[in-house]
């Protein structure tokens, strides 16, 4: 039997093992779907070697950059990111061989491409932390600049919260929501910008995905704005890694 799993620290909501498990029953298909949830890193080598049949694992915080070192290839897309959410195990005579994908790109643009007017030519993000990563790579390759809101020590292309002005967000049509405000049970938070300036020309599209319509994406409607949360971008990456664990 095929065996997939997910590897994290804690993982008490695993979207994965739920969506792949009810995966396998409605197709019949032949497989599991496991949870590992290691206190280190450092258990990495000890799951693949004590699970021979795995052949994929998914990877989430905080292990993301964590689990590189470990993987004898990446793709051109976690090389430029330098985060992975996808490993394929590929088991031969020769050994174990570990390539590392990232499928928040495949996700996050498939679900934010059909929604893009010509006038969404700049973006805010709100939030720095590793799922802006794989945000600026899709950005970047569309060819919308960017600008990211920060907490931390400013870097380039970043703007402290209190700065985001009238003219900011009438200049970024597009704002994405990558902290983990708004998340259930903590449903009433949300970034700290103006959103009274928003209008019907916004998207704003939250990382978010429970609730179903965050106080992010409620701020916008108010306005008229377009919003998406984050499960399609959820269920598109998981369909990518599931393809790449089953190619050829």
């Amino acid at each position: 039997m095929k065996q997939y799993g997910l590897i994290g620290y804690p993982l008490t909501h695993s979207f994965s093992k739920k969506h792949f498990t009810e995966k396998f029953e409605t197709e019949k298909i032949d497989a599991a779907y496991n949870n590992f949830e290691i206190e280190s890193i450092s258990w990495f080598p000890d799951i693949i070697a004590g699970n021979p049949e795995l052949i994929g694992l998914n990877v989430t915080i905080p292990y993301k950059e964590q689990v590189i070192p470990f993987l004898d290839e990446l793709n051109d897309a976690a090389r430029e990111i330098g985060a992975v959410n996808t490993v394929k195990i590929t088991r031969t005579a020769k050994g174990v061989f570990l390539k590392g994908f990232n499928t928040d790109t495949y996700g996050f643009e498939t679900s934010l491409k059909p929604l893009l007017k010509p006038h969404h030519t700049k973006a805010l993000i709100l939030g720095t932390g590793g799922a802006s990563k794989a945000l600026k790579y899709v950005l970047k390759k569309l060819g919308i600049e960017f600008l990211s809101a920060s907490i931390e020590e400013l870097k380039e292309n970043e703007i402290r919260y209190e700065d985001i002005d009238e003219k900011v967000m009438a200049e970024r049509l597009l704002i994405i929501n990558a902290t983990p405000l708004g998340t259930y049970p903590k449903v009433e938070g949300c970034a700290n910008i103006p959103y009274q300036f928003l209008t019907d020309k916004h998207l704003l599209f939250d990382l978010v995905y429970n609730p179903e319509v965050t106080r992010f994406m409620a701020q916008g409607l108010e306005k008229g704005a377009t919003v998406k949360n984050g499960y399609d971008m959820l269920l598109l990456q998981a369909k990518k890694s599931y393809e790449i664990w089953n190619e050829e």
